[in-house]
């Protein structure tokens, strides 16, 4: 692999989800489309922020990227092999490559086993890749790695705080040195305090370690604090990606304007200039998305070209941007006005 290749590719993933039958003969079953259509690349060392609000497949998303879901279509390539299509030794090898760190530390963690445990369970699993002898000091090294006492190594998850488990959990992702962590929502529950936290030992682990993120969250300010490139999830499709400074100084999507626009600003000379963008109405359903455009039946800018032609994902050759809309926000170079 060249120095510009990605370790991650994600081409065209895809995932339906079988919804109700209908009670009317000859009608098909619904289906949920949770991910329809996503693909971006993740370089070596890179984090790659993607946001979006509730429901717009963001987790399905980390969950086929690390292979605790299956696509429907598409693929999730590390260092050019489709992780989905490999079977046996060479599955288990690939996907101990690119691991996950989970939202919830209080449900992430298994409550019967100490933390000693929780972090040997992967040698468990793959037993060819550390002799047992060498495991305790693994254990004991990984815990100071992401700032916790290996004292405290024989207590069980209930005995620390929400922060404490979550470090716990990156340990685990840890443990088997990947090259790639998927991050989904992994400091939404905790406090805002604690957040800042758990987002540096990120961003120093990275230095170290020469990771890349896959960085999945709501919150645009931790999102922007983290990421090298953004992408702006809506209904299962990506409606804008490019670098961090673009999307978030010159928004080329409305969707991504909108949601920049509700961010509270400090300072009051910017708050000023800024134009609120409130979105009304909840986004439609997966199961019958809009024709065209899926954003345009909130978007202050649609026209009877947006209910008939699909936007793509077209890029901005100047700015490494790419959006999917067919009347976007004009370029700018200072914060983003919508």
């Amino acid at each position: 692999m060249t120095a510009s290749e990605p370790v991650l590719s994600v081409e065209n993933l895809t995932r339906h989800f079988a919804g109700r039958r209908s009670v009317l003969p000859g009608r098909p079953a619904t289906a949920v489309r949770a991910v329809d259509g996503v693909s971006f690349e993740l370089h070596a060392g890179e984090t790659l922020g993607i946001v979006g609000e509730s429901g717009c497949g963001k987790s399905t998303l980390a969950r086929m990227i690390v292979g605790l879901e299956t696509p429907t279509s598409g693929a999730v390539r590390f260092r050019g092999t489709d992780v989905h299509s490999v079977r046996g030794r060479q599955a288990r090898d690939l996907r101990r490559r690119v691991q996950i760190v989970l939202q919830d530390p209080y449900t992430s963690l298994n409550p019967r086993r100490t933390v000693r445990e929780l972090l040997r369970q992967p040698f468990e699993i793959h037993r060819d890749l550390l002799p047992r002898k060498q495991q305790a000091a693994r254990v004991a090294e990984l815990v100071e790695l992401v700032g916790l006492d290996p004292d405290h190594l024989d207590r069980y998850p209930f005995q620390f705080s929400g922060g404490q488990r979550q470090r716990i959990g990156i340990a685990r992702a840890l443990a088997l040195s990947p090259d790639v962590i998927v991050c989904d929502e992994p400091v939404s529950a905790l406090d805002v305090s604690i957040q800042a936290q758990v987002v540096n030992l990120f961003q120093r682990l990275q230095r170290e370690l020469g990771l890349a993120y896959v960085f999945i969250a709501h919150d645009l300010s931790v999102v922007r604090h983290i990421s090298d490139r953004v992408g702006v999830m809506y209904l299962g499709k990506l409606a804008e990606l490019g670098s961090r400074r673009d999307v978030y100084d010159s928004p080329r999507h409305p969707y991504t304007s909108a949601l920049l626009s509700a961010v509270p600003m400090p300072d009051p000379k910017v708050r000023g200039r800024r134009t609120r963008r409130l979105l009304e109405g909840d986004p439609p359903s997966p199961v019958d998305p809009p024709s065209g455009c899926r954003f345009r039946t909130r978007c202050w800018k649609a026209t009877d070209e947006c209910a008939t032609v699909e936007p793509l994902l077209a890029g901005d050759d100047r700015h490494r941007q790419a959006f999917a809309c067919h009347h976007p926000m004009p370029s700018t170079n200072g914060p983003a006005t919508a």
